[in-house]
């Protein structure tokens, strides 16, 4: 399981999954205008939407996750240009195969015991 801790930004826009690490990277500076290594996780989905791959900084190096589907789709909406960030919970739910936009998670609650 991937666990992400800081930001997760999500392209718009399909991306060729033959891409490498450094080409991402590429991607990384020039479509969400974010430096690499800033602890963020970056979400990059093909065209069929079957597959996956999430690039983020681990410490010392670059770390590219990739994941396949065999026989469904992840529910990903492409728009014309842009970035979407994520919480960690909704890259959880676009991994698992939940539909972002109509998915809802329990509000945050503030509770205190004293009133």
């Amino acid at each position: 399981m991937l666990i992400a801790t800081n930001h997760v930004f999500l392209a718009n826009t399909p991306v060729d999954m033959r891409k490498s690490i450094d080409t991402l990277a590429l991607l990384v500076t020039s479509h969400f205008n974010q430096a690499v290594a800033n602890g963020s996780y970056y979400v990059f989905c093909n065209r069929k939407r079957d597959k996956v791959k999430i690039l983020y900084w681990d410490k010392n190096g670059f770390a590219l996750w990739y994941k396949r589907l065999e026989k469904s789709t992840f529910k990903v909406k492409f728009q014309s240009n842009g970035t979407v960030m994520l919480s960690p919970e909704k890259l959880q739910w676009l991994l698992s195969g939940l539909d972002l936009e109509k998915t809802h998670g329990h509000q945050a609650l503030n509770y205190s015991i004293f009133s």
